[in-house]
């Protein structure tokens, strides 16, 4: 299966709405907050209802460092303690610089490995790797540690001595 034939799936398999074109004015802040490990609280409890926090997600927006949900009339702040998306799973096509690779998100995000979806590593305050990647507009998820462990099996040496993956003819180092 070849590069474009993955990014044409994983388009015709998103259902986000047009978030960027929304333009309200702020509502205000809404109690819901984002943890480090995915799970969305509101009013300090977990929600527990899959579909509702794909419906959050899917709205969910960036701005100047702040995060929203949006509608089309509507705009809610919310807290987000990391990253306000969770990469739990990962697959790989081919090998080497043939390589592709889908990330997958625990709110049903899909997306290839690539030069629009960019995988960055940081070190966190205790000194750990921090692997983020970008999902769409403005907004990031975290690999979660299982997931890294397993880019990290799949890691290639380049010519110039980093390791890391290949996925649509791009190399990202995991250091």
């Amino acid at each position: 299966m070849s590069i474009e034939s993955i990014e044409k799936q994983l388009k015709a398999s998103s259902k986000i709405p047009p978030v960027h074109q929304w333009k309200p004015a702020l509502s205000g802040d809404i109690d819901i907050r984002i943890a480090r490990d995915g799970r969305w609280y509101h009013e300090g409890d977990v929600i527990k209802r899959e579909k509702l926090v794909q419906l959050f997600a899917s709205i969910l927006w960036r701005e100047k460092g702040e995060y929203f949900l949006l509608t089309p009339v509507e705009k809610w702040r919310i807290q987000v303690d990391e990253e306000p998306l969770l990469v739990i799973a990962a697959a790989r096509q081919g090998e080497g610089s043939k390589a592709a690779i889908t990330l997958s998100t625990s709110t049903g995000d899909n997306v290839l490995l690539d030069q629009q979806h960019r995988l960055f590593v940081d070190v966190n305050d205790q000194g750990e790797p921090r692997p983020v990647v970008r999902i769409r507009y403005e907004l990031d998820a975290l690999i979660h540690r299982n997931v890294y462990y397993q880019l990290v099996d799949w890691a290639e040496q380049s010519i110039d001595g980093a390791y890391g993956v290949w996925s649509a003819g791009e190399f990202f180092p995991l250091s």
